[in-house]
């Protein structure tokens, strides 16, 4: 229960109080999701394919799995629909980001109206990081001068490392970190690749939260 400040006309006759910080309830599950583009039932061997997928096979075998699910075919448009668990034309992104045609359902910005994932779980005392390809700001919103409101943390995302287009290079990538581009930490040369860098990275910030959320009685991440 919060108490409320009582204001005397000196300190002595006074009590402060501080706002309360919003955490997550005792037990709250920590959440992962994972999005792979360009993919299907022939990549994974949980589904018959003879691509060996044993990550992926384990998880499956752990969870549930879907045979009947309703996809959008394209990376924005799915990447909308799974943030906001609305139908992408519901949420302006018909179809890429990068070709908006003005018309309803392609404006190809998610409108404010659509809370997405991300900011619900921050909200509601969750410490929200993303790691990877982004796609959902128009191709002219993706410069260092913004606007912001279409970038991961535009979008309740606090932490964010990854490429803001459809496409990178996978040698000297387009790195975004936060709200700033930055370069990558290695050289191909000295055996960078943008794969392993992002996971390096999303082990990483897991990482640091766990442990300073330990030390601060905890946010789920």
């Amino acid at each position: 229960m919060t108490i409320p400040p009582r204001i005397g006309r000196t300190i002595a006759e006074s009590t402060p109080a501080f706002p309360p910080v919003r955490r997550t309830p005792e037990g709250a599950p920590n959440v992962i999701v994972v999005l792979l583009d360009d993919t299907g039932f022939a990549q994974f061997g949980c589904f018959g394919s003879d691509i060996e997928t044993p990550t992926f096979d384990r998880l499956a075998g752990n969870g549930l799995r879907y045979h009947r699910f309703h996809v959008t075919a394209l990376c924005s448009p799915t990447r909308a629909s799974l943030l906001t668990g609305r139908n992408h034309h519901a949420v302006g992104m018909g179809f890429l980001t990068d070709v908006p045609t003005g018309f309803p359902g392609y404006s190809a910005r998610i409108p404010r109206s659509a809370a997405a994932l991300p900011r619900i779980l921050r909200d509601a005392g969750y410490s929200t990081m993303a790691i990877g390809k982004w796609h959902l700001a128009p191709r002219w919103d993706q410069s260092e001068a913004g606007p912001f409101d279409r970038w991961p943390l535009g979008l309740g995302f606090e932490r964010y490392y990854g490429f803001p287009a459809g496409d990178t290079n996978q040698w000297p990538p387009n790195l975004i970190r936060d709200n700033s581009y930055v370069d990558p930490p290695q050289t191909p040369e000295e055996g960078y690749h943008l794969t392993e860098d992002m996971a390096d990275e999303a082990i990483r910030v897991i990482g640091e939260q766990q442990q300073a959320a330990a030390r601060a009685s905890g946010r789920t991440g």
